[in-house]
């Protein structure tokens, strides 16, 4: 309810949601810079992915290298860069996750989707 049962101020409203905007853009950003890690086989293969999930790094200990069963490698870079993603999608929860409720009809004002 709106004290005084007046129409909402909606200039304060637009404003209120510009300000969202611009802090989902800046957490946005900060996900692109920020860079996280996963490994599998016990860190012989480690993975980096930016908080946006874009892959950054891959290193592979010459431990993980046989000629003779690259299938192994093969699975553990993807179970690697799985495990980095994962890491990145929690980050992006922690960062994401406040201002998504914030848009997410919050103000309570029916028709709105903020």
């Amino acid at each position: 309810m709106i004290p005084g049962g007046g129409q909402p101020n909606m200039q304060q409203l637009l404003q209120q949601a510009q300000k969202m905007q611009q802090d989902l853009a800046r957490a946005q950003e900060e996900l692109a810079q920020t860079e996280v890690e996963g490994q599998a086989g016990g860190g012989l293969v480690k993975a980096t992915v930016t908080g946006s999930g874009e892959l950054r790094g891959l290193k592979i200990d010459p431990k993980a290298v046989d000629p003779e069963d690259t299938e192994t490698l093969a699975d553990l870079v993807i179970a690697a860069v799985q495990a980095a993603n994962e890491n990145a999608q929690t980050l992006q929860q922690q960062k994401l996750g406040p201002l998504a409720q914030g848009l997410g009809g919050g103000s309570g004002i029916p028709g709105l989707p903020f």
